[in-house]
């Protein structure tokens, strides 16, 4: 199995540092298969229909979905699973797998006489600590220097760290170095028990389902194995089977063996699967090797490393099941994806589970139907419809940046939707991002909608002369972007094809940069701490698919560097590889309420389409510049988002707040109820005098009884209810009941309508996140 690049989000617990904002005033690319490769696809009952969009919690398949302790357990491994139609195992086994592992074992009865012949000398281990344990090259392993230290060490470390490298914890020592031990609750030591967990289910598919396996990667919440099934849909009445037999692998306590393996005795040993020849093919040098790993009867082409055997894994889950292209591309053949949890302990699964409950009460495509914010339709896969009540959240997180941008200096504009392909090929996205771009054929020319702003902003800025007397010059615009999302990934809010970000392009001077990437931290975390956010940081680097030269990216990651560690000194990660292609970026990860991560802002320095786009500015020494041959100067390029996609972060704070909005961002702010039939008009001008404030005010004049309009006012999540009878009539005031006061079925706090009127005002003004009149 091919491990898969590190995802910049962690969703489950992590040791990340998250920096917690200053707090407001007011408040507390995929490959294409070569043309003659082809697989014959599964019959169409055997995949799930890809879903463009759905209302139902992402969550519930994992809690609804059959397991194995909800079954009877069958009286032999042969018989017919009780949730199943098939037998447990099949019988016979696959031939394959005899085939594997008679390569497997040949090879490593010679490695291992490989190793026992090799020089013993003693080493120096060197701890975290500075201290140093003594033992022997090629005989001393992690795993006995854990031991050494404490029994509940060895029992608790998931994978060792040698030199910096993840290794084995079995895996003998080779030399001095410096050893790290990380359990599970190290962000490296959940990836790699989730890896090897990979292993244990692609093991319990191929025992049950004969399949062929794919890749089967750790994720941020878990892992997947996507395979391929000729004769048979994944249905979820098979989970119960699969934990069955990745329980009895667990059981087995079977250990990962890694051994080094050359491509051609790789392509022999996987010649029954032509997914892995591919990635074999393509993936490996010829005269090269990589590495295989073995557990129990599976033998699977992987990196590693792994947990020492799979005894490790008290509690396992099958907990969705999906379709699939092979190597994410659609021209590929369908697959099958099932996705899977687990964890060294009992307890971390109840845990997990209980989790996973409150998430799908937060889910908001959930809290979105039950509010009547926004709807998908199938007609339009991946495009949101807001409802009167969502445009609301929308517009008001629209306004909410408007107000900063005139408050920081920024220029709204607004540019195109679609463009002549010429002008991506000038910036490098037609190159580097067509698959990804909704093109169209007009008057025999390629055009694109727009994925991005960045090049029509180039455009606006080259539309005329520039002085550097006008630097910086910070672009805004809330444009309308498509992007082509391949219909199975999309997901509710967030993950859609249409969508509008918060888009900022700063040209500047080289000698801006600090001053401006400063400004801009004070914008995201003034930004952050009205929502109650915490966040972190991270600086992706030079991505295999740059633009530009080496030096240009060394001298931009430098200045991003310099500006992290000045404002957030230790604070920061480097995420390699994951920059822009046209640049490095910081990207700002933030976490929710059930800390969760989720990846919003991003800042990216750009050298590149200044270049690209030949822009320049007039220097304050132009006429010597002029005189000496030196080329007019050209602006740098800063990216910026804060909220990111509007439609993601309208799905994470909807999620964060659990549809509990603060009184500022709250579709449904205030619900006047009138007592009787009589006091109807009075509660239609309390109604009238707030709505003329700006305030969002319903009544409710309709024929329930008032213990049941309050009753249906609090299930809407009205920030206020305003009572009023006869009293309130006579005093010109109303009865105030608050949201966040749960319980209270008494008379509440009465004030006069013109008091209440003005302390409702300021709690908007304020944007405070407690729902509390002053």
């Amino acid at each position: 199995m091919l491990r898969l690049h590190r995802s910049r989000v962690q969703q489950l617990v992590s040791r990340r540092l998250y920096i917690v904002p200053h707090p407001p005033h007011n408040c507390p690319r995929r490959p294409p298969l070569p043309a003659n490769f082809s697989v014959s696809r599964p019959h169409s009952t055997s995949m799930a229909t890809p879903v463009a969009s759905s209302s139902q919690p992402a969550q519930i398949p994992a809690l609804e979905n059959p397991h194995q302790e909800g079954t009877k357990k069958p009286k032999d491994k042969k018989a017919k699973d009780t949730g199943s139609a098939h037998p447990l195992e099949l019988d016979p086994r696959p031939e394959y797998f005899d085939h594997r592992i008679k390569i497997f074992e040949k090879l490593k009865a010679e490695y291992d006489e490989w190793v026992k012949n090799q020089p013993r000398q003693e080493i120096a281990v060197t701890l975290p600590d500075g201290s140093q344990r003594k033992g022997t090259s090629w005989e001393t392993s992690p795993m006995d220097i854990a031991r050494e230290i404490s029994k509940g060490l060895a029992d608790r470390v998931v994978i060792a760290k040698v030199n910096g490298e993840l290794w084995d914890l079995e895996r003998p020592l080779e030399a001095s170095c410096n050893l790290e031990l990380l359990d599970f609750e190290h962000p490296e030591g959940k990836r790699v028990f989730w890896h090897s967990s990979a292993h244990v289910l692609g093991e319990a598919a191929e025992r049950h389902y004969g399949c062929h396996l794919c890749i089967g990667p750790p994720t941020d919440d878990g892992f997947f194995y996507e395979m391929a099934i000729q004769d048979r849909p994944v249905v979820n009445s098979d989970y119960p089977a699969l934990e069955k037999v990745a329980d009895m692998a667990i059981k087995e306590k079977q250990k990962f063996e890694r051994l080094v393996v050359p491509k051609e005795t790789l392509l022999e040993m996987f010649g029954y699967n032509k997914y892995k020849k591919y990635i074999i093919e393509t993936k490996i040098p010829d005269g090269t090797s990589t590495t295989v790993y073995r557990c129990g009867p599976m033998v699977d082409l992987c990196v590693g490393p792994h947990i020492p055997h799979t005894g490790r894994i008290k509690a396992f889950m099958v907990t969705k099941n999906s379709a699939s292209y092979f190597l994410g591309d659609a021209n590929n053949d369908s697959l099958q994806r099932v996705y899977g949890i687990s964890f060294p302990d009992k307890k971390q699964l109840t845990e997990y589970k209980k989790f996973l409950e409150e998430a799908a009460k937060r889910d908001h495509r959930k809290i979105g139907k039950e509010q009547e914010l926004f709807f998908f339709n199938d007609l339009s896969p991946g495009s949101c419809f807001f409802l009167p009540h969502g445009t609301r959240i929308y517009n008001t997180l629209v306004e909410l940046m408007r107000s900063e941008y005139f408050k920081r200096g920024y220029q709204e504009v607004i540019s195109p939707n679609m463009y002549n392909s010429k002008l991506w090929e000038t910036s490098g996205h037609w190159q580097n991002y067509k698959d990804d771009m909704f093109t169209l054929d007009v008057e025999k020319e390629k055009w694109a909608l727009k994925p991005m702003n960045c090049p029509g902003h180039c455009l606006i800025f080259d539309s005329r002369d520039r002085s550097y007397k006008e630097l910086p010059i910070r672009m805004a615009e809330f444009g309308i972007i498509h992007r082509n999302e391949a219909s199975g990934a999309l997901t509710g809010l967030t993950r859609v094809r249409r969508f509008v970000q918060d888009d900022t392009h700063v040209f500047c001077m080289p000698s801006q940069i600090e001053d401006e990437i400063a400004a801009l931290f004070d914008f995201m975390q003034h930004i952050y701490g009205l929502f109650g956010f915490e966040f972190h940081l991270e600086l992706s680097t030079r991505p295999e698919n740059y633009l530009g030269t080496i030096e240009t990216w060394d001298a931009a990651e430098d200045q991003l560097k310099k500006a992290l560690e000045k404002f957030y000194p230790g604070k920061w990660e480097i995420n390699p590889g994951d920059g822009a292609f046209y640049g490095p970026k910081i990207d700002i990860t933030i976490r929710d309420a059930l800390r969760r991560a989720f990846q919003c802002a991003t800042i990216q320095l750009d050298f590149q389409l200044p270049e690209r786009f030949n822009l320049k500015y007039r220097s304050a020494d132009e006429a010597a510049a002029a005189d000496a041959g030196k080329p007019p100067p050209r602006p740098v390029i800063i990216h910026r988002a804060i909220l990111g996609s509007l439609e993601r972060f309208i799905a994470i704070i909807t999620e964060h707040f659990a549809g509990k909005w603060p009184f500022w961002l709250s579709p449904r702010q205030v619900l006047v109820v009138p007592v009787a039939v009589p006091y109807r008009e009075y509660a239609s001008e309390v109604a009238d005098k707030l709505s003329k404030l700006g305030l969002y005010v319903d009544v409710d004049n309709g024929e329930n009884t008032l213990p049941k309009k309050i009753r249906n006012g609090e299930i809407a999540q009205y920030n206020f209810i305003l009572v009023v009878g006869q009293d309130e009539l006579d005093s010109r005031s109303v009865n105030v009941r608050n949201r966040d006061d749960v319980g209270t079925k008494a008379r509440t706090e009465t004030l006069p309508l013109d008091v209440i009127a003005e302390k409702l005002l300021a709690l908007k003004t304020s944007r405070s996140l407690h729902n509390k009149l002053q």
